[in-house]
């Protein structure tokens, strides 16, 4: 497989040639992974910021006193933090090798989410990561708002990043585009280790302490698809019908969160409840339709 267009896959793969002691050249790994020199040279110098990779000439390597530390375990946490750990349905050396292998009978091919671009925002990036590592205050401007925040994790969700954070001791969700005016300043704060836990184990980004329960009526044409994987926030399967449709909860921290997924599946799904959720949603469909 030459092209690789799960950045998790690719830059497992270059980690690996690292480790095993090859010399990498920019334009060489962009041919090989279908991609552009620019990309291989971000995944060099930022993504792998903290690996002592050293330059001579066009060449690329890990310095001698490093090799072969990095094995198999070190890959699988590397995957496991880039979200593809569940993608397959075994973790085992022997499967990592597959996946790596380099040739024609590699039985892999994975195709992604579409990831935002952010690479103008890369010094942004890196500054709100050392400052979650180092639980550095941030400021900055938000919704034309500005705002002093104590930074706790990064999130991608569907290929696009979001910054989550505490402010004014309330978790905030913040999209990373749309930060402006960034300041790490030189105060630090104290985690909150039930503010972490929470944001760790939470399924949706959007965090409220209450959540309203939504009951679906699924169509037998798409219940396939919601019994394969969740498709809404702490999803539960109340009921299968005889033909083939389902009754599915769910539960929501805000209205538009279940309104943007049922317009999605519309005509084979429908709120049972709350009533009044579901005449919301028509009264919208009305207004675009007039």
């Amino acid at each position: 497989m030459n092209k690789h267009d799960k950045i998790a896959t690719r830059l497992s793969i270059i980690l690996t040639k690292l480790n095993n002691g090859e010399k990498l050249e920019v334009n060489q790994l962009a041919k090989e992974f279908g991609v552009t020199p620019r990309t291989i040279q971000r995944d060099l110098n930022k993504r792998f910021a903290d690996i002592p990779i050293k330059k001579e000439n066009k060449y690329y390597f890990l310095e001698s006193n490093f090799l072969g530390k990095l094995n198999f375990n070190d890959i699988k946490t590397f995957a496991i933090m880039s979200g593809i750990k569940e993608l397959f349905p075994t973790f085992s050396n022997d499967f990592l090798r597959s996946i790596l292998e380099k040739n024609s009978t590699n039985p892999f091919l994975i195709k992604g989410h579409n990831y935002e671009k952010i690479e103008h925002k890369a010094k942004e990036f890196i500054a709100i990561e050392s400052a979650i590592k180092n639980h550095s205050i941030i400021e900055l401007v938000y919704r034309d708002k500005k705002r002093i925040i104590h930074p706790y994790k990064f999130a991608n969700v569907k290929g696009i990043w979001y910054l989550i954070a505490l402010q004014d001791e309330v978790i905030k969700t913040f999209t990373f585009t749309k930060i402006f005016s960034l300041r790490i300043t030189n105060e630090s704060f104290k985690i909150d280790e039930e503010m972490l836990k929470k944001i760790e184990n939470e399924d949706s980004l959007w965090f409220s302490n209450e959540k309203i329960e939504v009951t679906l009526k699924v169509n037998s044409k798409i219940a396939e698809y919601f019994k394969r994987r969740n498709i809404v926030q702490y999803q539960k399967i109340l009921e299968e019908f005889d033909d083939g449709g389902l009754l599915v909860s769910m539960k929501m921290t805000f209205e538009e969160e279940i309104l943007q997924i049922v317009r999605y599946w519309i005509p084979n799904i429908r709120i049972v409840s709350p009533i009044y959720l579901q005449e919301k949603l028509e009264e919208s469909l009305k207004d675009y339709l007039i």
